[in-house]
Formats: C-alpha cells, structure tokens, sequence
C-alpha cells in the first residue's frame, strides 16, 4: 500500500493499469486528450505489481485497473473517471491539482 500512496503523489495524475486492458488504454486517452500527462504504472510489468494490485484493491478499486489517482488522491477506476467527466468535474480537477493549465 505505502508503494501505491508513494507512486500517486509523485505527480498530479497518476493512472495503473495493465497493457492489456481496454479500459485502461481509454482512460489513458481521455488524459491525454484533455491535456494531461499522467504518469502511468503499468502493473503487468512491474515487478512489485501484484502487490500494488491487492493494495489497489483495498482501497476500493475493483477491477484493480484502471486506478486514477489525482493530486495524490484516489479518485476512482474508469466508470467514476468517466461520471466525473460527463458531469464536467474531471477537467476542473486536473486543473486543481496542476496536471493542465487550461
């Protein structure tokens, strides 16, 4: 759990996921295409990710992937990031924690 706290709060969006995962690569894209540029944890190909994965999900997050954290609070896995979106909260929370500027 201390890794994934650790990780989260070295950036103000941070994304795990795993490569193989749809979800994942969507979430992904939404960031980017909002302007972001979140630091993505693939947990497939760290060496500590099945450990990251159980951590991921004791805070909540099931399927463990993906898990958004932004300003280094876990916000949630793809369907809160997208409710958070559709209801435009998304976009001002990247802008809160200085992940975009605009």
């Amino acid at each position: 759990m201390d890794r994934v706290r650790d990780l989260a709060s070295k950036k103000a969006a941070v994304i795990f996921t795993k490569s193989s995962c749809y979800m994942c690569y969507s979430i992904k894209t939404l960031f980017y295409e909002l302007g972001a540029s979140p630091a993505i944890h693939e947990l497939d190909h760290d060496p500590n990710g099945r450990d990251m994965e159980r951590a991921l999900r004791g805070l909540g997050c099931d399927p463990s992937v993906p898990a958004v954290f932004i300003g280094g609070r876990f916000v949630g896995s793809a369907k809160d990031v997208i409710s958070l979106h559709v209801d435009g909260s998304l976009k001002q929370m990247l802008k809160d924690a200085k992940a975009i500027w605009f």
